[in-house]
């Protein structure tokens, strides 16, 4: 389970679950391709970027203090919370005690993200809830949301479904 995993669990069950089983629309999403521009050209003062732990954790930066994110804006602020969250809980549970920051580019805000034990409760719940959901042999129904439109997956799902 990774980071984007949580993401995806709290932006869509659907997109989780074609993610989890390579359904991988997103590298010729616009959306997708300007995030891996943004992600390239942050954080080029800090000597610890683009960190990779256990093909799980997938860091954009790392300090003595912070974890940082760096996103275009914050239309999806509960999910990357989440998924800051999910790094801090991975990397508590391997010794490693840090705060978080996103950094929102488009509205130059930054957003401190502290993990508490209510969180690590709702992760350890969130992520038994994503196994369920990458173990079904079918994808969750489709659910239209507000940012359908812009989603990688946008085709495949309104291909012949019927919307809640």
């Amino acid at each position: 389970m990774s980071g984007l995993h949580v993401q995806y669990y709290i932006v869509c069950k659907r997109k989780l679950w074609l993610y989890a089983k390579n359904i991988n629309l997103a590298p010729e999403n616009d959306k997708v391709m300007e995030g891996a521009i943004l992600h390239e050209r942050a954080y080029r003062q800090i000597k610890e970027r683009d960190i990779h732990i256990d093909n799980q954790i997938q860091i954009d930066a790392m300090d003595k203090y912070y974890v940082r994110e760096v996103k275009n804006s914050s239309k999806m602020n509960e999910a990357d919370r989440w998924q800051l969250l999910f790094y801090l809980y991975e990397l508590k549970k391997r010794g490693v005690e840090k705060k978080g920051l996103i950094q929102y580019t488009k509205e130059k805000k930054t957003q401190e993200v502290e993990l508490t034990h209510e969180d690590i409760a709702r992760l350890d719940k969130m992520m038994n809830e994503i196994e369920q959901i990458i173990d079904c042999v079918q994808p969750p129904k489709f659910v239209k949301k507000r940012y359908c439109p812009n989603c990688a997956y946008h085709d495949f799902c309104f291909a012949g479904e019927e919307s809640e």
